[in-house]
């Protein structure tokens, strides 16, 4: 028998269930069901904070300034200070402090032996150094010459900086003094995304505020002067066993806030880790001498490299873009589900105190009345209050759910439903 015309394109299909009457196949179910509704509010929305917009994109700024001064003996009596002992051209958002040094004082260019800690430089005899060529490792070029350098080592005739440069460390540091200097690092962090800019600095009159400051992540939290020897000590080495040979450090700054908090509570988090036990670099100073002849000191500078990077996120709900959110006229349009998160938290956070249950009572009277109120949940004798019906209801539900969970706590502020920095 031929089918329709239209095939199966008017059938009409249902689906068919079966019931199961089992209560460990049903218990199973609802915890399933149970674990995903408790990972979803639980994680996702109050922990994790997942409905929040986020920028993880700073533009960052970094200022960095040492103080103190140090006296060294070496090459004649010096005095160090900050700007002798720190170079900042060693690149962006890198600072270096020297702790320790080898000085080679008066070299002009000529002719001399090679230091016998070159391997390529030392000889038996003339033939060992081929002229023209360079020495591995060494410091100059080959003459064709070999000389003897002590009673002990013959080494090749090079031409280069004469004499050669010393390589005896001295075994006591020699700006030991340095690890009581400080480190001022101003850094300032703007997030585009929610306009937002912020100053690691306590923004202050007082001139002399940070010269007698140093900073302490719970008294000073806002006064970003470090002294160099606490930096080591946090990134777990000791500052004795970095100055005679150096070392780099890195020192993070993070910016983690949460803008529906107050922006008084958004502050930077340090912390301080060892990149390397070693770190040197040479550097030369070049006068002219009374012959009209080129000298240079040569200086091998040890000294703790300070590596500074900036990360940081901020987060926030995407309906607190209006700070006045719940008193707005156009409350409506933005739903309710933001503000029922918002109200939960709320009341997480702050539970109310005994006298809510009054203010919770004469709520519901107002309401069985059919009027329009505003709703005053008082905290410590202050009072917010709310435009409109539906922020009204939300409030209770906040009371609501803070008596339950909280008991009769006593807070120390008042906080609206939806902060704004």
């Amino acid at each position: 028998m031929p089918g329709p015309p239209c095939g199966s394109l008017l059938d009409y299909k249902t689906a068919k269930f079966s019931v199961t009457r089992n209560r460990r196949v049903g218990l199973l179910h609802r915890l399933l069901q149970l674990s995903a509704l408790g990972y979803l509010l639980g994680w996702v929305l109050l922990l994790r904070k997942g409905y929040q917009e986020r920028d993880t994109a700073p533009r960052v700024a970094v200022v960095t300034k040492v103080k103190g001064a140090a006296v060294a003996e070496a090459a004649g009596r010096r005095l160090w200070d900050a700007a002798d002992l720190t170079w900042p051209p060693q690149g962006e958002n890198v600072l270096f402090l020297v702790t320790h040094f080898i000085a080679t004082v008066q070299q002009a260019q000529g002719t001399c032996p090679e230091s016998p800690s070159v391997l390529d430089g030392m000889c038996k005899e003339d033939a060992d150094c081929p002229m023209g060529n360079p020495v591995v490792h060494g410091n100059g070029i080959k003459t064709g010459k070999c000389l003897m350098f002590n009673a002990t080592h013959s080494t090749c005739e090079i031409y280069g900086w004469c004499p050669v440069e010393n390589s005896t460390l001295p075994r006591k540091p020699l700006l030991a003094e340095a690890e009581n200097f400080t480190l001022f690092i101003k850094n300032t962090v703007h997030f585009t995304k929610f306009n937002f800019s912020k100053c690691n600095t306590l923004q202050t009159s007082d001139p002399s505020y940070f010269k007698s400051c140093t900073y302490d992540p719970v008294f000073n939290p806002s006064c970003p002067v470090f002294r160099v020897r606490d930096m080591v000590e946090a990134a777990g080495q000791n500052f004795a066993d970095l100055m005679l040979l150096g070392g780099s450090i890195r020192v993070l700054i993070e910016w983690n806030c949460d803008l529906d908090h107050p922006a008084t509570q958004c502050q930077p988090q340090y912390s301080f880790s060892l990149q390397d036990m070693r770190y040197n670099f040479r550097t030369a100073s070049y006068y002219w001498g009374s012959q009209r002849q080129l000298y240079r000191n040569l200086l091998k500078l040890y000294g703790i490299r300070f590596d500074l990077s900036v990360h940081g996120q901020i987060w926030k709900h995407p309906w607190n873009r209006d700070p006045h959110f719940l008193s707005s006229s156009d409350s409506h349009s933005k739903g309710l589900f933001p503000a029922v998160i918002t109200s939960l938290e709320f009341a997480f956070q702050h539970p109310p105190s005994a006298q809510s249950y009054a203010l919770s009572s004469a709520w519901s009277k107002k309401h069985s009345e059919g009027r329009k109120m505003s709703f005053a949940y008082e905290v410590r004798s202050k009072e917010l209050e709310a435009e409109t019906p539906q922020a009204s209801i939300l409030a209770a539900l906040a009371l609501w759910a803070g008596l339950c969970i909280g008991g009769y706590a006593q807070a120390t502020h008042s906080v609206p439903l939806c902060w704004s920095p």
